[in-house]
């Protein structure tokens, strides 16, 4: 018994030192990149004359630097969310607006590939922390958007059922392997190396520990004939 214990001690001991450690050098990693990103603008500045060579050596820098620096947030959050146990700041606001404003600020992104949206939500009033559950959206639709083929349509669904709200989207992209489907909430899992440049493999496992926090859950199923739903349950 003894030295079960003490094997569950130093196990624990381990899992926290592994933790603070990513925690702390993707804090660290913050402060670097925010200046390459930074003297990188700079660069890009109308009044310096460059060669078109370099401006593509200088976009390249800024779009890795973003991704290093999305990458080393969601590291920050998803270890914070791991760590806790209840949610904080909670307040009662609109669901569907928030859903609303979140599909408006990827404006750029749909437009780009000429995505239709169709949307069906009912209004619906929620308790929680605004600020977390606003990620849950924002991964879902940037999925959804990255997935879709050029002119395709989103569909998006919410309504309340009882006590319960449930809250749907699909695209018309391609499906998910059955492999996929039973790693796809895993953290740096990317089912598709066609767009791993796109992201880093920690939305949905990011999607899949704040709705813990909140008690509610998500799944991922085929469409017959082409595209795949999120529905996420609160």
């Amino acid at each position: 018994y003894s030295n079960f214990n003490l094997m569950v001690q130093e196990l624990e001991a381990t899992e926290i030192l592994q933790t603070d450690f990513v925690s702390n050098v993707s804090h660290e990693f913050k402060t670097p990149i925010s200046a390459i990103e930074g003297y990188a603008t700079l660069l890009q500045d109308d009044d310096m004359s460059i060669s078109e060579e370099q401006e593509q050596y200088i976009s390249k820098i800024l779009f890795n630097t973003r991704r290093l620096s999305h990458l080393a947030g969601n590291i920050l959050l998803l270890s914070k969310i791991e760590h806790q146990s209840i949610q904080t700041r909670q307040n009662w606001y609109r669901l569907d607006e928030q859903i609303r404003q979140s599909i408006v600020m990827m404006e750029p992104k749909w437009s780009e590939k000429e995505i239709e949206f169709d949307v069906d939500m009912m209004d619906v009033e929620y308790l929680g922390n605004e600020n977390l559950i606003c990620h849950v959206w924002d991964n879902l639709l940037s999925n959804a958007i990255k997935f879709s083929p050029c002119g395709g349509t989103i569909y998006i669904r919410m309504m309340p059922e009882g006590e319960k709200i449930r809250f749907s989207i699909e695209n018309e992209g391609p499906q998910i392997s059955e492999y996929s489907m039973k790693h796809i909430f895993d953290k740096f899992y990317q089912g598709d190396s066609s767009h791993k440049q796109e992201g880093n493999g920690l939305g949905l496992a990011l999607v899949k520990q704040i709705l813990n926090l909140c008690k509610g859950t998500v799944s991922v199923e085929n469409i017959p004939g082409s595209g795949c739903r999120f529905t996420v349950i609160l």
